[in-house]
C-alpha cells in the first residue's frame, strides 16, 4: 500500500490478546478482536499515523507528518473482514480504493502483508 510516494505504507493493524499464537497469521475472530474500538499506530518512514478503528466498521486516521503525501491531513472510512484478511477503504486517502490485508502477530509487534505483496508494520497505540 502506498501513500502516493511513501513506500509499504499500509493502515491496518492491532493486538490481540494470547488466544493467538505467537507467529500466526490472525483470521476470522481474531481479527475482528485485534481491531475494533482500537487505536492503531502505522508505522511510516516519515513518523506513525494513528488509525482508529470502531466496532461500526468505520475508521478514522490523522496524518499530519504525511498531508503532503497523502493529500489530505485526515480521512475516514470503512473496514471489514473478507477471507482471513483485513479489508479497508478511505474516502480520500489511496485513491479511495479497497485494500485487503493479512496480519501477523511477532511478539507486540504486527506484521501486515497487502494482497499486492507490500509488507510493514504497527502497534496498539
Amino acid at each position: 500500500m502506498v501513500f502516493k510516494g511513501v513506500a509499504s505504507c499500509a493502515v491496518v493493524l492491532g493486538i490481540a490478546s494470547g488466544a493467538v499464537a505467537q507467529g500466526a497469521n490472525l483470521n476470522g475472530d481474531a481479527l475482528r478482536q485485534a481491531l475494533a474500538g482500537k487505536t492503531v499506530l502505522l508505522h511510516t518512514p516519515v513518523g506513525s499515523i494513528p488509525i482508529n478503528y470502531q466496532r461500526n466498521g468505520t475508521m478514522s486516521g490523522r496524518a499530519r507528518s504525511m498531508q503532503m503525501y497523502v493529500g489530505s491531513e485526515q480521512d475516514n472510512g470503512t473496514w471489514w473482514i473478507k477471507a482471513d484478511q483485513v479489508c479497508q477503504k478511505w474516502t480520500k486517502w489511496l485513491d479511495g480504493k479497497s485494500h485487503c490485508f493479512t496480519l501477523r502477530l511477532d511478539g507486540r509487534v504486527v506484521h501486515w502483508r497487502s494482497t499486492d505483496g507490500r509488507t510493514g508494520t504497527a502497534t496498539i497505540a
